[in-house]
């Protein structure tokens, strides 16, 4: 008889969507020490546990913005299975309130903002559960757990 390993497969698609080496904690704790020289911070979003938006504040450090350059950041959301649900919208930006993040260009360093919906991509309600947010800056990444409650 074949024993099934669940949380072997949902740690396997996992470790596909995100960087080699990240552990529990530092899907829990976005700045852990590794992602300090990456020019961004990305803070925890609120409130968090939501239902049903949240917001998540996220900082881009002047040394990105030393060339010239503006800078492109992009966020996604995926569910334990490693599908994507959603993608941020950008509260504040010169594109508008509301543009997508995904390959958003930023002009300023600063503190941004960022919005959730709590809509998937097809406009409909995600359930109750753990969402992982991604956001990628100057190709470094950072992971996020986000709790959505009803």
């Amino acid at each position: 008889m074949r024993r099934r390993c669940i949380p072997g497969v949902i740690f396997l698609a996992l470790l596909a969507i995100f960087p080699a080496g990240l552990t529990a904690q530092d899907a829990g704790n976005p700045t852990s020490p590794r992602d300090r020289d990456s020019g961004f911070e990305l803070q925890q979003n609120y409130p968090n546990p939501f239902n049903p938006t949240t917001r998540i504040p996220f900082r881009l450090d002047p040394s990105l913005f030393e060339r010239g350059e503006r800078v492109v950041v992009t966020m996604r959301i995926f569910n334990v299975l490693q599908q994507l649900v959603a993608y941020p919208a950008a509260l504040d930006h010169p594109d508008g309130a509301g543009t997508r993040v995904e390959g958003l260009e930023y002009y300023t360093p600063g503190q941004k903002e960022a919005f959730w919906d709590g809509l998937d991509i097809n406009g409909r309600q995600v359930a109750s559960g753990i969402y992982y947010l991604q956001i990628i800056v100057g190709g470094h990444r950072q992971i996020m757990k986000m709790v959505v409650s009803k």
